[in-house]
This record gives structure tokens, sequence and C-alpha cells, in this order.
């Protein structure tokens, strides 16, 4: 996505970390991983919690993982031949079909933020990855002045909380995935986390 806005440096640094994994399983879900993230996934720690035993899963897995076997996994997943094992789209998920309604009303809400797709980008919008990063810009005010908490709470209810945890679950029970089985744990708990904080945020 893109945006003639900067990131604001003026963030908490909670908020900071949400964007980083918001735009790490962006960057993670947008293609294969070369040999310098999955080094730098490799040094993850995680903690005693389900996301920090996610991330520490994650971490051992992309220790063994060599680019070109990430590559290979994510072909399987994401394109495979005609289509790969998952079709990561807020359409599919929601209407069975590709570019239905929920493409329709998330156009309408990035055109409302000024948010537009990037010229080099085929993909809908509604892919996971490109989901990923549009939130992530909200936390940080990539596309603007950071986003308040209760207008991201709307738009990730709206765009992420319908489907996003479904995917993530099946791509942590995926029979083509390794890594991106333990990056699909990682991406349910984070789901589970933020529907949670912002089912907590006040009216």
């Amino acid at each position: 996505m893109s945006s003639a806005a900067a990131e604001t440096t003026d963030i908490a640094p909670e908020d900071r970390l949400r964007a980083d994994l918001y735009n790490y399983l962006g960057l993670m879900l947008s293609g294969p991983p070369d040999e310098l993230l999955l080094s730098q996934t490799a040094g993850l720690t995680g903690d005693d919690t389900d996301l920090g035993r996610a991330i520490a899963r994650l971490a051992e897995c992309a220790a063994t993982t060599k680019p070109k076997d990430a590559t290979r996994e994510f072909n399987a997943l994401f394109i495979g031949m005609g289509r790969g094992e998952l079709l990561p789209y807020a359409s599919y998920y929601l209407t069975g079909f590709l570019n239905e309604k929920p493409l329709a009303v998330l156009r309408n809400d990035l055109a409302a933020r000024r948010i537009a797709r990037a010229p080099n980008v085929y993909e809908p919008e509604d892919n996971i990855a490109t989901l990923m990063e549009v939130m992530a810009g909200l936390i940080v005010g990539r596309f603007s002045a950071p986003a308040t908490l209760a207008d991201q709470k709307t738009f990730f209810n709206r765009h992420l909380a319908p489907w996003a945890g479904h995917f993530f679950a099946d791509l942590e029970g995926a029979k083509t995935g390794m890594m991106y089985c333990a990056l699909g744990s990682v991406g349910r708990a984070f789901m589970e986390i933020e529907r949670e904080a912002f089912r907590l945020q006040p009216e």
C-alpha cells in the first residue's frame, strides 16, 4: 500500500511492538523469506504465553529452513498448480468466492483513508498480507496521523476479525507447511490477543 504520509515516531512502545508484528506477518505472507529474514526469524525469542511459545517454535523452524525450502513451502501453500492449498483473501473466506463484497467494502474504507494500492502490486487488497500491512500502518501513522484505538478497532472488526483467525488456524494445520504452520500459530495467537484487547476497549 502507498501513501505520501510518513510514519510518526511518537508511538507508545507497546503499539510499536504490535505494528512490528503486523508488519512481520505481512512480510512473511507477501512472499517467501530470504536468507536475512530467515536468520532474523531464527533469532526471535518467546516467553511462556501462547504467543511467546508460538514465536519460539517459529524460530526453531526458521533455524532449520533454507530459502529454497521456504520458497517451495510458500508456493505450495499460496500459489500451487492453478491455486495453492490456501486462498488468503477475505472475500474467499467470507463468501466462498474471490473479488466479492468484502473486497468492495475494504476498497471503500481504504479510499476514505486515502490509502492506495502500490502500482507494482496486483494482488486484491483483501489479501491477508496487505491487511497486516494496513493495520501496521494505521498504528504507526504511515498513511496519516496514527489511528486512534477506536479507529483501529473499527478496521480490525470489519476487515480482520471475521476471518483472519480462521485463516491462521488453517495455515497452522496446512498439509504442505512446516515453518508456515508455525507462522500460523503466531498469527492465530496474535489475532486472539487483538480481538480480546479491542473487545475490552470502551466504546
